[in-house]
């Protein structure tokens, strides 16, 4: 009787391991057994550098017309993808790998005031294709501030002032895809920006 009251512990006990495996804690309602990693974002500053922030003009202006232009601004992401199991029993193979296809970004301030299209520009959402392979990494160029919004509040209102007035905020960037075999993953990245009518060497000349 003691021998298989033993027997039921394991048989009890085999189960919840595989379901540990099978289930993915960054993501949920994931059974993926692959994690994609947001490894670093990057931005530029006003001498197109890449830098760990980005500094956004709201607008540029043709000193020898007064026209004035506005442009959507750039990142880069870098991902990996690893296997949630560090020692899987099989090995990997390409059904590991993950395919991103979206994301959403969110700003927000320091100071609490977080009103979409009075305090901070608005969200919005954004594709993208691109396949990370398991054990690797892979960068992505995507949009983190729109063009349109540099013509709404708050942003908008920056334009008074040459230099004058700067708007720091964070990116959150939730990006989303799926395994080959079709599972959800996410990962979440932030960004620093700051927006101003920053004057440029183009404009100083």
């Amino acid at each position: 009787m003691r021998k298989m009251k033993n027997c039921l512990k394991i048989l009890v006990v085999i189960p919840a391991i595989f379901l540990l495996f099978s289930c993915n804690p960054i993501e949920d309602d994931s059974r993926s057994d692959s994690v994609l990693l947001v490894v670093s974002i990057t931005g530029t500053d006003l001498e197109d550098n890449d830098v760990n922030y980005l500094q956004s003009d709201v607008v540029m202006i043709d000193i020898d017309t007064g026209n004035t232009t506005v442009a959507a601004d750039d990142a880069k992401v870098m991902f990996s993808t690893e296997s949630l199991d560090p020692e899987p029993w099989l090995g990997t193979s390409h059904y590991s790998d993950v395919f991103v296809t979206h994301y959403v970004v969110t700003y927000s301030r320091s100071d609490g005031k977080n009103q979409e299209g009075v305090d901070i520009p608005y969200s919005f959402d954004g594709s993208f294709t691109a396949r990370v392979q398991i054990g690797s990494s892979t960068e992505v160029s995507f949009i983190v501030v729109r063009a349109v919004s540099k013509l709404e509040p708050p942003l908008i209102n920056l334009r008074v002032g040459r230099g004058e007035g700067e708007l720091k905020t964070t990116a959150r960037i939730d990006f989303y895809g799926n395994d080959t075999l079709g599972n959800k993953v996410k990962a979440t990245g932030y960004l620093t920006i700051f927006f101003a009518n920053y004057i440029t060497e183009e404009e100083e000349e």
